[in-house]
């Protein structure tokens, strides 16, 4: 359960600024030592969720030149499919690897 919260939580971002960040992190913080997958799932959803803010970051300043705007449209709804996926996988008590993700935390 708390590995799928580790993945919801990023959801957070849509509402407060960095909360995609901040909220998986602090469950992966508290849970990491309880629960083998919590550890596992946490650095995934922290490592995807900073990804993908350095991405959203890139196409702001590429919206200037208005490639930028399609791109975080795109970014916005495959963030939104993968957490969906990531939670399922994690419900089910299964490993989920993101794709786009630069491994910040091993």
């Amino acid at each position: 359960m708390w590995a799928t919260f580790c993945h919801l939580s990023a959801f957070i971002g849509f509402v407060f600024p960095l909360g995609n960040i901040l909220a998986p992190f602090l469950i992966w913080i508290i849970k990491r030592e309880d629960f083998p997958l919590v550890n596992d799932q946490g650095k995934e959803s922290i490592n995807f969720q900073i990804s993908t803010t350095i991405y959203y970051i890139i196409f702001f300043l590429l919206a200037f030149l208005l490639i930028g705007i399609p791109l975080i449209i795109v970014l916005a709804i495959l963030e939104i499919i993968f957490i969906i996926k990531a939670s399922i996988a994690a419900n089910h008590g299964k490993k989920y690897h993101y794709p786009i993700t630069i491994r910040f935390i091993k």
